[in-house]
């Protein structure tokens, strides 16, 4: 009886250490397979690295609201950690800094000149930035810097993103057109640039983070009896979404805000 059981169980036992096998042969592959990023500090011929202290000696307004930042995080007392933590991570070993006095620029990396510190880590930021649509980071017009505050605590006014506590103003800065006081304001301008926008790269064109009218949708839709029915505002939308998106369709095109026209028209 027990060696008829095992001859039942033989087919499934050899499937089974077949699986095992394939799984390990697979764990083992990808682990040896895959490449693992590593972050370099930005390199200063000749310099050694010093530790935030001596940073703080001329740097003081920054070094005080340091701590507030999420960058702080990083931040190890050790001396064992110079270099990869605190100010030095970004701006390469500081000797050959202090000992020329300072200055500007002079031997010692400049994040708002050169966006790769930054990219060392944002390594997600780096791909979207390579994206069809992006602000020119990589193409030197732009810098980091321009939209994020790098020292400071403004990060905790507002969650989702680094030194975007003033989101709208910070897009205002360019998009002067787009963020001026309106009649009629597009409600969702209240939510923030990036509801509707990725800030830094999209496959859609205006950095938009949906192209078609689904974008808007998410937030005009409203209930519906019938499934083929698309509703918005009380008036029956379904003919007019097959004509293009809310704004080309020419119904709502000053998707913004409008001087003349509650339903956003120029």
């Amino acid at each position: 009886m027990h060696s008829s059981r095992l001859k039942d169980w033989a087919p499934f036992s050899f499937l089974i250490a077949c699986a095992i096998s394939t799984l390990l042969l697979l764990s083992s592959s990808s682990c040896s397979s895959t490449t693992r990023s590593v972050v370099v500090p930005p390199q200063v011929e000749g310099a050694h690295y010093v530790g935030n202290q001596k940073c703080e000696d001329c740097h003081a307004e920054i070094t005080r609201q340091f701590p507030g930042s999420v960058h702080s995080r990083f931040f190890k007392e050790d001396e064992s950690y110079h270099g990869v933590s605190g100010c030095e991570s970004c701006h390469g070993a500081g000797s050959k800094h202090i000992q020329a006095g300072g200055g500007k620029n002079v031997f010692i990396h400049n994040p708002g000149k050169d966006p790769q510190p930054c990219l060392e880590c944002h390594q997600e930021k780096h791909a979207e930035f390579s994206l069809p649509q992006h602000h020119p980071v990589l193409e030197g017009q732009m810098n980091c810097v321009d939209c994020h505050d790098p020292h400071g605590r403004d990060i905790f006014k507002q969650p989702g993103g680094l030194g975007l506590a003033r989101q709208d103003q910070q897009c205002a800065q360019c998009h002067r057109e787009q963020t001026r006081s309106f009649v009629f304001v597009h409600e969702g301008m209240q939510d923030g640039c990036t509801t509707c926008h990725q800030p830094h790269g999209s496959i859609h064109d205006k950095m938009l983070t949906q192209r078609d009218s689904n974008l808007c949708l998410r937030c005009h839709s409203q209930m519906q009896f019938d499934p083929s029915q698309v509703l918005v505002g009380k008036v029956d939308h379904s003919a007019f979404l097959s004509m293009g998106t809310c704004w080309t369709a020419g119904c709502h095109t000053a998707v913004h805000g409008s001087m003349v026209n509650p339903r956003l028209l120029y």
